[in-house]
């Protein structure tokens, strides 16, 4: 049987298909247990299931969003929102980009809102921490690369960071760049930091013959301070397992030291979510070490993302993406990702393709400039 390798528009599919996936079967169980989750559901999450509440519309901590269902997240229509800036500006981005095009986005542009179940502006769905960058950079006209300081420090920015990786395919150094700058606009310490890593991580595992194994030893190689050593930890406790449920409750133990959130997600300690350079977000490494607990199976490394349950829908974004990118789309259980499509009212194939043609583009423009570089500097040096 002859195996084709996988194709930049394969990995790139797989890459924000499985990143929509995680995040719609994580958004009906985020911020919950392991052990509610179980209640809930009587027993593990292995696919699509409905909101917590069945009373979603009025029961709090939930109203007024419809999460379950298949609906995805903001973790999606963020990452989406940023490809549409891909395509607009069709190269790199920076900080700038932010202010000038994903903002707009935002505040301009009525999309249809899965959780809401109307069509709206994405500035009525995503998070406070989301909002923050519409205030600074729109009203406030603050400088964007520094626009992300005096945020809460959390996962906002590295959520939809998946698309800088698939831009940088191969080149994790360079993802790892790309998205601290994008991410400049949003985030600040460690919050940045994770969506600099994740896009580097996203960016290993497009590269052929890469394993789980070496998207983290990637990942290990650029990650600084906090986010490095959180990531160890519980890398090497995730190698110790081959199946999500008996590593629950290891993982959590793992990168308690370096998460400042504390035991209850829903009731945040003093000091949560500060900067600092010797904490870490929760949700990078542990999709991490879901990842090398999977082993590349993507119903497996998904399920064990959202059944860790607190931030899971983003766990599960992030564990999805990686997987996605290194398998392909295929790899991605056709029930889950159609499904979610029709009940979110989004085509999930259609902005990877889009990404995928930008990426070519924007390696075209590198290759031009290194060349360009490369004779000017054989000049000066008498080459």
């Amino acid at each position: 049987m002859t195996h084709h390798p996988l194709t930049l528009e394969d990995r790139t599919a797989g890459c924000l298909v499985g990143a929509a996936v995680g995040d719609a079967l994580g958004g009906p169980v985020e911020g919950w247990t392991p052990e509610q989750i179980a209640e809930r559901h009587g027993g593990r999450v292995h696919g699509i299931v409905g909101p917590f509440y069945e009373d979603w519309r009025t029961a709090r901590p939930i109203a007024p969003y419809h999460k379950g269902d298949g609906h995805v997240t903001d973790d999606t229509l963020m990452t989406h929102a940023l490809v549409r800036v891909y395509e607009r500006v069709r190269d790199h981005l920076d900080a700038y980009a932010v202010a000038d095009h994903l903002v707009p986005d935002l505040i301009g542009n009525p999309r249809w809102i899965p959780e809401l179940e109307a069509e709206a502006l994405p500035l009525q769905r995503i998070f406070l921490a989301e909002k923050w960058i519409v205030a600074r950079l729109h009203y406030g006209h603050v400088d964007p690369r520094e626009a992300g300081v005096g945020n809460i420090v959390n996962c906002g920015a590295a959520m939809y960071m998946a698309p800088v990786g698939a831009v940088n395919a191969g080149n994790p150094a360079a993802a790892y760049a790309e998205a601290l700058d994008v991410a400049g606009a949003h985030q600040s310490s460690y919050g940045r930091e994770a969506a600099g890593v994740f896009a580097a991580a996203v960016a290993a595992a497009f590269t052929p013959g890469a394993t789980p194994a070496s998207v983290v030893e990637t990942a290990l190689a650029l990650a600084k301070d906090g986010t490095r050593d959180a990531i160890e930890a519980v890398c090497e406790v995730a190698a110790g397992h081959a199946d999500f449920e008996g590593a629950l409750k290891p993982l959590r133990a793992a990168v308690t030291p370096y998460d400042t959130v504390g035991p209850d997600y829903r009731q945040p300690s003093l000091g949560a979510r500060r900067p600092s350079r010797l904490h870490a977000i929760e949700e990078l490494p542990v999709a991490l070490g879901m990842l090398l607990i999977g082993d590349g199976d993507f119903r497996h490394t998904v399920l064990g993302s959202v059944n860790y349950g607190r931030d899971c829908d983003s766990i599960a974004t992030m564990s999805g993406a990686i997987v996605g990118a290194l398998r392909g789309e295929s790899a991605v259980p056709a029930e889950w990702s159609d499904e979610i499509g029709r009940a979110s009212r989004l085509d999930l194939r259609a902005p990877a393709a889009s990404l995928a043609t930008v990426t070519r583009e924007v390696f075209a423009h590198d290759q031009r400039r290194r060349r360009a570089h490369e004779d000017a500097f054989a000049t000066l040096a008498d080459l």
